[in-house]
């Protein structure tokens, strides 16, 4: 059988390295045209290695529960011909409701195979499943429980009322009546039941930012899954001997393909930590001691995660097999990466990703230098520019200098061929194959991809996508409310936060508690509550009477800048200003310090910034 690049183990270190992939037929580096077939191809060589540990609680006394490879394929297996006996063809789908635990990746693959898989958010409320399962054509939906620490069966339970004709299976908490094992029990693993899907076939559709109302799901062919799979496991220099602990949810690609179907590619092994994942805080206190007794080699987790990370005691834990972390799902601060790789010895790597594209953009690869500020290289066999943006958004027709700011863009066998709807592709999908991704950013001379600022308004929370049109939409509802607009507040811990500035109508009046008690029932996605909403006399206007964001965003980052620094000043009796700057789009924040103990203040202020994305400069002056 031939051997993927990640097998072969191919160098990657620089632009050099991805060029010379891409002289040898694509075929020969990404062998396989599924994921069942990257599922099988990994059992054949690697099927008594372990696949797949699940650890059930946070406890390190408590050992994980093993699943090998040839009991992946075969369960997988098993479960695409029960779904396809449920009616699930090419053309509809498997539906999940389901954390990070075994059945998911059972129920994720054997959806795919038989059909399609959309996971999705159980955060969400009821109406916005409903919807997403409709959009999806959802002929079967596989849902958690019955568990108290998590309510989605009850969830599961109401959409199913709505939804005549949708069958039912209760995943990850045993083999009774009514649950996905048991049905599986009936079907044969050995083999499948109906023709394998293709590179071309669609694989998934994964929910993105949208608003209640109008689903925005963005396809995935199998072809796109495998690309980013076997090229997430070449950077990362990823093989049989890697142990990781994936603790994404697998409705969000980077748990399902950066962290996920790439280490299934090399034979790998991928730690399960508890239904909770990383939310688990009985884990992530113990989170050195289980990094010790299963010698994680690999260590992934967004920019939050690092940070709750770094002030977690190792208390003599080993964890020298760890040889890298893996990071991304938000702007990663350069001090912040500083830090972890000074205080732990380990290398940081960025990426950057979109649903759209099946998770990857680009990414550091683990052989090349940590460059701050950059997101890495591009795949093989795929394209990343800079484009200007002109007054009607994107010029496909133009590149940026090396260097230059423009609108990011990518095409390429990991690039989603739309969403379900194609009325939603219009701004995402350029035509001729190319994706724009919406951030502002630059490729330097050596191929590396940094991304300075945002075109298109999403709130980025913790690695999670907010449509602000969901806050908006539903603040525009409220009768004191004349306009209003949603951005991103930096956070130290979440990256961003989503906030809310609104004009009020002439003689109305309403607190910012009771805007913010109006939204609570209104916002179906939880993250995207605002955490903040603060009245303005006049929005700030575009000359073409527009809101223009960027002045918000700047009031946003003035205010968290003066809050973070508000200690740094009493403790050393200087007078430090905040004052945000908008630089082409690059927003950016200008910290003045007067007076006082200057050494030690500027010492406080990067303590206090070292965990804030937005990047700022210090001038001293009196």
């Amino acid at each position: 059988m031939t051997e993927t690049a990640a097998e072969a183990r191919p160098r990657i270190a620089g632009l050099a390295d991805i060029e010379a992939l891409e002289a040898q037929p694509f075929e020969q580096v990404y062998p396989p045209v599924s994921a069942y077939d990257l599922l099988r191809r990994s059992a054949e060589r690697h099927g008594d290695r372990v696949a797949i540990a699940f650890q059930p609680v946070g406890d390190p006394e408590v050992p994980v529960r093993e699943t090998s490879y040839a009991a992946l394929l075969g369960r997988v297996t098993q479960a695409a011909n029960l779904f396809r006996s449920l009616g699930v063809d090419r053309d509809s789908a498997v539906a999940l409701l389901m954390p990070p635990v075994p059945d998911t990746h059972l129920a994720l693959w054997g959806a795919e195979t038989a059909g399609r898989a959309c996971p999705i958010n159980f955060m969400l409320n009821a109406d916005h499943i409903v919807e997403l399962l409709q959009a999806a054509q959802a002929k079967v939906l596989v849902a958690y429980g019955p568990d108290p620490a998590l309510p989605v069966w009850e969830k599961a339970q109401a959409v199913a009322a709505r939804l005549p004709g949708l069958a039912v299976l209760q995943g990850g908490t045993g083999e009774g009546q009514g649950s996905l094992l048991a049905a599986m029990a009936g079907h044969r693993g050995d083999a499948l039941d109906f023709p394998e899907p293709g590179r071309d076939d669609v694989a998934a559709c994964f929910h993105t930012g949208g608003t209640t109302g109008a689903p925005k799901l963005a396809q995935h062919r199998h072809g796109n899954q495998v690309h980013t799979a076997i090229s997430a496991a070449m950077f990362y220099d990823a093989g049989p001997e890697d142990v990781i602990v994936n603790g994404f949810p697998l409705f969000h690609v980077a748990g399902a393909f950066v962290y996920g179907l790439s280490m299934f590619a090399v034979g790998a092994k991928v730690i399960l930590p508890t239904p909770l994942g990383f939310r688990d805080q009985a884990y992530m206190r113990n989170y050195w001691r289980f990094v010790d007794r299963e010698r994680v080699t690999l260590l992934a987790a967004v920019p939050t995660i690092m940070a709750t990370l770094l002030g977690t005691p190792v208390d003599g834990a080993d964890i020298s097999s760890a040889r890298l972390l893996a990071t991304g799902g938000s702007p990663l601060p350069t001090e912040l990466a500083a830090a972890f790789e000074a205080q732990f010895g380990l290398p940081v790597r960025n990426i950057l990703g979109m649903t759209e594209c099946a998770g990857v953009v680009s990414i550091e690869p683990v052989h090349g230098p940590r460059v701050p500020g950059s997101a890495g290289l591009r795949l093989p066999f795929s394209e990343v520019a800079a484009v200007p943006l002109g007054p009607d958004g994107p010029d496909m027709a133009r590149r940026c200098a090396v260097g230059e700011t423009g609108v990011v863009v990518l095409r390429g066998p990991n690039v989603s061929p739309g969403y379900t709807d194609p009325a939603r592709n219009a701004g995402t999908f350029a035509g001729d194959g190319w994706l724009v991704s919406g951030d502002l950013g630059h490729v330097d001379e050596r191929g590396y991809i940094h991304v300075t600022g945002r075109s298109k308004d999403v709130i980025i929370r913790g690695g999670h996508n907010i449509d602000p049109a969901v806050i908006e939409e539903a603040l525009a509802a409220h009768p004191a409310v004349e306009i209003c607009a949603a951005v991103g507040r930096p956070d130290t811990y979440a990256g961003e936060l989503p906030v809310a500035f609104v004009t009020l109508k002439a003689g109305q009046a309403a607190t910012e508690a009771e805007l913010l008690d109006f939204l609570a029932d209104r916002i179906a996605e939880r993250p995207a509550l605002p955490k903040q909403v603060t009245a303005l006399e006049a929005m700030p206007l575009t000359p073409v009477g527009k809101i223009y964001k960027p002045a918000l965003r700047l009031k946003a980052i003035e205010a968290v800048f003066a809050d973070l620094l508000a200690p740094a000043a009493a403790e050393t009796g200087a007078a430090i200003s905040v004052t945000g700057q908008d630089e082409g789009g690059r927003l950016s924040a200008v910290i003045r310090l007067a007076g006082g103990d200057k050494a030690a203040a500027q010492a406080a202020i990067a303590t206090a910034l070292r965990d804030i994305s937005v990047p700022w400069r210090l001038e001293r002056t009196g």
